[in-house]
């Protein structure tokens, strides 16, 4: 398959954020990707339900919200009626990880499990057959225009081994630092959704920029 592209609307200018939701919906990108900070579990706070619901209203790509939040099981049915279609949690967050990823699925949403640059990823084998997107942060989480840890390329590929072993169809997801200059070597290494923020928004063309990222590494 080709990769997908999620722009990060951490990144985007928030006081013309239908603006830069149209440009998304008008451009090659696949999802949304949409953060939700607590400023527990990272030491940042970000979207709340409301404005999640208002993004759904007008978005017309699936909505990929990534919870940096502690306890996320106390509010899964909350970001389904806000209008998730894709719902990931972090493997640190969750002490009973089966029963999370399961009850995503039963609200009707994707399930995805995600994990810190210093978690293994081998601690993910027993659940990959049971997500649908297993998600590789190659930043510490908290703050969008980040360095990309390059250890992350060994990440992947060892990712990518674990889902071939053990039959799962989750895609792998990367997110932090993405840009046209590691598109092609993090394709290569097995990624399939590819999260930028800083790099699109911040580009004098965010169209063409989405372009590029869709159609390097083919």
């Amino acid at each position: 398959m080709q990769h997908l592209i999620a722009p990060s609307l951490l990144s985007a200018n928030f006081l013309n954020l239908e603006k830069d939701i149209e440009m998304i919906n008008n451009s090659m990108a696949d999802w949304f990707h949409v953060d939700v900070m607590d400023g527990h579990f990272v030491p940042n706070i970000s979207f709340g339900f409301s404005i999640i619901s208002q993004i759904k209203s007008i978005a017309k790509k699936p909505l990929d919200v990534h919870l940096m939040i502690s306890e996320p099981d106390k509010y899964l049915e909350e970001f389904k009626k806000s209008g998730a279609d894709i719902l990931t949690v972090h493997y640190e967050t969750c002490n009973h990880l089966h029963r999370t990823v399961n009850q995503i699925k039963k609200l009707g949403m994707k399930a995805g499990v995600v994990i810190n640059p210093h978690v293994s990823v081998d601690l993910l084998k027993d659940i990959l057959p049971e997500v649908d997107l297993a998600l590789i942060m190659s930043v510490n989480p908290g703050f969008g225009g980040q360095s990309f840890i390059k250890s992350s390329y060994q990440r992947i590929s060892r990712l990518k081994e674990l889902i071939e072993q053990t039959n799962s169809k989750a895609l792998i997801e990367v997110d932090g630092g993405v840009d046209i200059s590691n598109v092609e070597n993090l394709v290569n290494a097995g990624a399939n959704v590819l999260v930028s923020g800083s790099a699109v928004f911040k580009a004098e063309n965010p169209t063409d920029y989405i372009k590029q990222l869709k159609n390097l590494g083919k």
